[in-house]
Parts: structure tokens; C-alpha cells; sequence
């Protein structure tokens, strides 16, 4: 048998005995016995579809769920009896767990009013598509409000500036036109918006929708820091006006003639003073002031 053979022949062995190895060891593991390890667990209210704003719940919008118990959600149920007949005041979605936060108070009922918070007013305000930002003005988003005021509301001249900043939206449209919207995917055209707002804000917007026309202006949820600005009139926006045409007699006929402005004033001269210091050329400009 020559040295090939004989490698040939040991490769071969250790091949098959690999094999015998792991088919061994296979077989050893399939026939461990499974072991189970049982986690604690314990029934959750979970929203069984999707639960809008305002909604009251039923029975048929709620389910139990097994929940791991070491990982519960603050605030969660465990029957479904202390939900049903309880409004919810956020968005709810499908298998998300239902919590203390997100429910009305007992006997509260459903709808708007138990989403204002104590010490709030729901304010609603008709804006077409323009003013609700093409529709994107839905529940949830923050928005500033605009007032123009024109010179028979204000006896002056026209202006417009920033009221109100950092409004909470609670609503937009009617509930045909929210149910519309979230089934099509589109934004909401609605023609009613209804603001949260203090008392005294609530009063500044009533006065504002009765005395100008309102817009409202989309801002970043995450912006929370209050607009201030002086506003504009109607000067500013067109800037300074111009000069009064004047009568001018040109062959004999009178004709008007708008006055052109004078000419700015001519660039003032500048000199070149060139110094050497220590070997070294610079140039200085120097401009001649005005007289």
C-alpha cells in the first residue's frame, strides 16, 4: 500500500467516524425529554379594535389577554366590567392595553367633554380649507391663531398678528367627516375646528371671529415655546408710497407727471496710500468723507 492509499484510507475513517458521531449525539438529543417553564401570567383588558376619540366603550370593542406578570402595565384591568360604559379620551389601538389615563371618569360619558382637562374650554371656530391648513389640522396638532383686522374693525389701518399660540386641537369636522377620513387615509376637510383653550383665551378668539377673519397656523408638536411677534400693518407689507404725481406744462398743455425720486448720492472718492515699513509694500484705502 503506497503513502496516497494509505492517506486516502485514514480520511476515510475519520470521515465516517464523524459521521457515527454526530448522528450518535442526534439521536441522544431528540430523545431529552422537553421542558416546559411556566411564566406567571395574568388577564389584561386589551382594545379589541381600534377606539377613537370620545368613543364609549362596549363589550364588543374590549378583550382578555393573557400578560406576562412580571412585565403588567401600570394602570391596567383585569376585568372587562370596569371599562365598558367609559369614554376614552385618546386614540386607542387594537391590542393595546387599556389604562386608568386613558379612560373618562365613572360616569362621565363619552364624547367631547370628557377629553377637556379641568380648568379648559372647548372653543370651536369655522375655518375653510385654507385656514385648517388644507386639512391637516386634525386632533392632537398644535396650531397658532392669526387675526386680521381690517380698518372698519379697528377704525385704523389694517393689520394682522399672532393671538393665541400653542392651541391644542380637540376635534376637526364633524364625526361623518373624521370616520370618512380615517377610512379613505385623507386629510380631514373640515369646516369646524374646535380649539382647548383657557377662559380669557377662549374670549379673545370670540372676539377675534367676530371682529376680523382667523388663520390658523400649523406648528410642531414639539415646539412649545410661545410666539411673540408686533405683528404687521398694511404699510409695512406695501412698503413707503409712492410720490404724488404733480402737473407739468409741456407745449402748452397741462399734464400730469409723477415726480421721479432724486438720485442716491454719489459713492465717495477713495484714496490708495501705499507705505513701506522695514522692506515691506502695503496698501491702505482710504475713503474721502462725505460733506
Amino acid at each position: 500500500m503506497n503513502r496516497t492509499t494509505r492517506t486516502l484510507l485514514v480520511l476515510a475513517i475519520a470521515l465516517v467516524a464523524a459521521l457515527g458521531a454526530s448522528y450518535a449525539m442526534y439521536v441522544a438529543i431528540g430523545r431529552m425529554p422537553v421542558r416546559t417553564v411556566t411564566t406567571p401570567e395574568v388577564q389584561t383588558v386589551v382594545a379589541a379594535r381600534r377606539i377613537v376619540v370620545g368613543g364609549m366603550i362596549t363589550t364588543a370593542d374590549v378583550k382578555l389577554v393573557p400578560w406576562p406578570a412580571k412585565s403588567t402595565v401600570p394602570g391596567s384591568f383585569t376585568s372587562i366590567d370596569k371599562v365598558v360604559n367609559r369614554g376614552a379620551v385618546v386614540p386607542i389601538a387594537e391590542n393595546e392595553p387599556i389604562t386608568e389615563d386613558k379612560l373618562a371618569p365613572l360616569n362621565s360619558g363619552a364624547g367631547l367633554p370628557p377629553t377637556i382637562r379641568p380648568g379648559m374650554r372647548a372653543i370651536s371656530v369655522k375655518v375653510n380649507e385654507v385656514i385648517g391648513v388644507a386639512g391637516f389640522v386634525v386632533p392632537g396638532t398644535r396650531v397658532d391663531l392669526v387675526v386680521t383686522l381690517d380698518e372698519q374693525a379697528r377704525e385704523r389701518e389694517a393689520m394682522s398678528r399672532i393671538v393665541l399660540s400653542n392651541l391644542e386641537v380637540l376635534s376637526a369636522g364633524t364625526k361623518i367627516d373624521q370616520d370618512k377620513a380615517r377610512k379613505d387615509g385623507a386629510a380631514i376637510a373640515a369646516s369646524v375646528v374646535t380649539l382647548m383653550a383657557t377662559p380669557d383665551d377662549a374670549e379673545k378668539i370670540t372676539l377675534a371671529s367676530t371682529k376680523g377673519r382667523i388663520m390658523l397656523i400649523l406648528r410642531n408638536p414639539l415646539d412649545v415655546e410661545p410666539s411673540r411677534t408686533s405683528g404687521v400693518r398694511l404699510a409695512a407689507l406695501l412698503g413707503p408710497a409712492a410720490p404724488p404725481p404733480v402737473e407739468k406744462t409741456v407745449k402748452g398743455r397741462t399734464v400730469m407727471v409723477r415726480a421721479v425720486p432724486p438720485p442716491p448720492p454719489p459713492a465717495p472718492k477713495a484714496y490708495t496710500v501705499e507705505k513701506v515699513s522695514a522692506g515691506k509694500r502695503t496698501e491702505d484705502v482710504i475713503k474721502e468723507p462725505i460733506k
